[in-house]
């Protein structure tokens, strides 16, 4: 049985990528094929390892700003708050900092002026998780506010202030249901002329959407079989279904750009016959070693922080130490690492 320590590896900080490359798309690009073997190329050349027939399935989440800097009220002490999940009619699930002042009934104000977005703790649960409500009084839409005060939610091992051009660069180009808190990053390497260029070479592509939230980076705190995974929403269209349905009948190989979209296939219903069942529900699977796949046949990938579900998910699909060799790999070759590094994709 694996344990968490089985995920570990060096990684030097210089390799942690700060910001995406000067040109979208410009990544390098690591392959690594199941039956042995890895090559080292550019994700411009992703058209080379992909065939005629093959389906291309991608997360077409948004990731909305939903990080909120403000105060306490009275008081006026800084306040942070990352909103993780929306609980419906203004309530939401949320990170909050700092937690030892934010108890029930707490007050806390974004923004100033005419834009300004009032806040409410209702509970409070462990490690910084709180429930907040949040309204306007001057009868402007919530969301709308969010967007024009919320900063993008970067991760924490990027050490600088996001900035107005990560609202276009940390997001896909097929971007387009808001709702996630973070990126599907494999999904960032893709441009509007590669998508075509692959459709062109006749590649199929589908969509489906799962929105990123806590459930993605929760920290595994306990050993493998301890951990669960926090609710993530997804959707899966009946024409996505169907496309899916065609292709693991035709024995063709159903790639998934990113570890989000390899939850969302791998947590769908295949009836008696054969067919995927379209479905709209919430994503609670931890895959790892000894998990079945059943639709996906490839990924393409980011390279993930050591110990966390995402590299356990990549070894369960792959193989744990051929994994690891490749990241020891990567790092001898000074690949860029996590949301804004380099890409994998493993055939």
């Amino acid at each position: 049985m694996s344990t968490l320590s089985d995920f570990d590896f060096e990684l030097p900080e210089a390799l942690i990528a700060q910001e995406p490359p000067e040109v979208r798309g410009d990544s390098r690009l690591l392959v690594l094929h199941r039956g042995g073997g890895v090559e080292h190329t550019a994700f411009s050349q992703v058209q080379h390892y992909l065939g005629a027939g093959d389906l291309l399935v991608l997360n077409n989440t948004r990731v909305f700003p939903a990080r909120l800097l403000g105060r306490r009220h009275p008081s006026g002490g800084a306040v942070e708050c990352l909103l993780v999940r929306s609980l419906g009619s203004g309530e939401w699930d949320a990170l909050m900092h700092p937690g030892q002042k934010l108890k029930p009934g707490a007050q806390v104000v974004f923004g100033d002026g005419d834009v300004r977005l009032h806040g409410e703790i209702l509970a409070q649960h462990f490690h910084g998780r709180r429930t907040i409500r949040l309204w306007t009084d001057s009868g402007a839409d919530a969301a709308d506010v969010i967007d024009r005060l919320g900063h993008m939610p970067l991760p924490p091992y990027i050490k600088r202030d996001d900035r107005p051009s990560d609202r276009e660069r940390y997001q896909t180009v097929y971007a387009r249901e808001r709702g996630s808190i973070a990126a599907p990053t494999a999904g960032l390497h893709f441009t509007d002329a590669l998508l075509a260029a692959l459709s062109s070479q006749g590649i199929e592509r589908t969509e489906v959407t799962l929105h990123v939230g806590y459930g993605t980076f929760k920290p595994i705190r306990a050993e493998l079989e301890d951990h669960v995974v926090d609710p993530e929403a997804f959707t899966v269209s009946a024409d996505a279904a169907a496309a899916l349905t065609r292709a693991r009948r035709e024995g063709r190989r159903i790639i998934a750009v990113g570890t989000t979209t390899v939850r969302t296939l791998e947590s769908l219903t295949i009836d008696a016959d054969g067919a995927v069942e379209s479905s709209r529900g919430e994503a609670h699977l931890f895959i790892r070693p000894g998990h079945e796949f059943r639709l996906v046949n490839a990924m393409i990938t980011n390279f993930h922080l050591p110990r966390s579900s995402l590299l356990v998910l990549v070894a369960a699909f792959a193989g744990r130490e051929r994994v690891l060799e490749a990241y020891r790999d990567a790092v001898a070759r000074s690949y860029r690492f996590y949301s804004y590094g380099d890409a994998m994709l493993i055939a």
